[in-house]
């Protein structure tokens, strides 16, 4: 929803009447993915509902209404309100002084309905609660070890202590939902003179994108859902209905720990290619025969260990390489940054479009250029997915070149 879904509802927007490769018109388009998407929703919940949670619960592994908690329970869970949730959440009252808050892409909120006396009178207000992102969407209750493992959705803890946000009001009601942002970021590559500024000029926007798509609670009141989507300007197509906890990624929380070993499938070591275990010297092994590797079948670590062994080589002259996603090549990073150091030629073209990192690949990109590093901020018409390296080394019997193409 994002990205394509985000995409789609541009080219509407715009009046783009021109048919894709598949014949569908971008209205066509959207229809045909709202089908498809609601059908898979319902699936997943009910899959939530019928299988994953009776399941669960057979383990011991059980998801509780603070309602249903007994008195220590209870009060364990308002200590912990009052110490790590109280001081981080910000009540968000909504009235013509104060006007619906920007709210963060896939944040989850609770829109509260709650009546207060007013000179004289008894009015009725809406207020916004954002879920801070910096708590665990799954509140732990404490068990001896050997026992069930007890869950609080954070959103049911916090709807549970409106009162404490609101003293004086009566709270009629809280609802949770969740909006989706169009995140595509539009770059004119043709129309740019440094690509650099202009995908950092679109992540600032991005942070503003218009709302694609708008999740609510199952008993969420018609009048609430209609004043959520005249806000956020979307219409009943763009609403979905869930029946089920919000953002169900957050459930992967239940498996941190080393609880419930049996529940868990042993974890895939990849080894290390057969051909390069033993070997100390890789480029000895390269220069006897090619290598052919498979992720993630194989470990990729004798990609990075080619590459740490080359920033040290005194025989290394030049190293050219890409890099897609620089969160998780920071090893390489190094070794590149240790070459520099040593002396070598390095030249490293990042992508800067990399899906959802480009503020990443940004930073690593201009640290690299600090440290010497010459940077290509990737290439005009194309986008640099593929992991390649040229290693310029100066052997015995003259210059050879070694190549990973990934």
């Amino acid at each position: 929803f994002e990205v394509r879904v985000g995409g789609v509802k541009q080219q509407i927007e715009s009046d783009v009447v021109e048919r894709s490769v598949d014949g569908l018109t971008a209205t066509e388009t959207f229809r045909a993915v709202q089908r498809r998407v609601r059908r898979m929703v319902e699936d997943q919940y009910r899959c939530w509902r019928e299988d994953l949670v009776p399941a669960l619960e057979a383990e011991g592994i059980r998801f509780l209404d603070p309602s249903q908690l007994d008195s220590q329970d209870s009060q364990w869970l308002e200590q912990y309100y009052f110490n790590q949730v109280r001081p981080v959440l910000t009540p968000l009252a909504i009235d013509p002084a104060h006007p619906f808050p920007q709210l963060l892409n896939k944040s989850l909120n609770t829109i509260v309905q709650l009546e207060m006396a007013q000179a004289g009178q008894v009015l009725k207000h809406m207020a916004v609660v954002q879920t801070p992102r910096v708590l665990p969407r799954l509140v732990k209750l404490p068990r001896e070890e050997g026992h069930s493992q007890d869950y609080v959705f954070l959103g049911r803890l916090i709807g549970h202590f409106l009162a404490d946000l609101f003293p004086g009001t009566r709270i009629l009601g809280y609802w949770q939902f969740r909006v989706t942002r169009n995140s595509e970021l539009y770059i004119d590559e043709e129309d740019v003179d440094n690509l650099l500024h202009a995908v950092e000029n679109e992540l600032h926007n991005r942070r503003r994108g218009d709302a694609v798509r708008l999740e609510v609670e199952q008993d969420t009141p018609q009048d609430m859902r209609q004043a959520l989507l005249g806000t956020l300007h979307l219409t009943e197509e763009d609403l979905y209905v869930i029946d089920g906890p919000l953002n169900p990624t957050r459930l992967m929380a239940i498996c941190e720990g080393d609880h419930s070993p049996e529940l868990r499938f042993a974890p895939f070591v990849a080894p290390l290619s057969a051909a390069l275990r033993d070997e100390s010297d890789l480029f000895a092994a390269l220069r006897q025969r090619d290598v052919l590797l498979h992720h993630p079948y194989e470990h990729f670590e004798s990609v990075i260990a080619l590459l740490e062994q080359s920033a040290v080589d005194p025989s290394v002259l030049a190293i050219k390489t890409t890099l897609y996603r620089t969160g998780g090549d920071t090893r390489i990073v190094g070794a590149l940054m240790r070459a520099v150091q040593n002396g070598k030629q390095v030249t490293a073209v990042v992508e800067l479009r990399a899906r959802f990192d480009e503020a990443n690949n940004i930073q690593w990109a201009r640290q690299l250029e600090e440290a010497g590093v010459h940077v290509v901020y990737g290439l005009v018409g194309y986008k640099v997915h593929a992991k390649m390296t040229l290693i310029v080394r100066n052997d015995k019997d003259g210059i050879r070149r070694y190549v990973h193409v990934g």
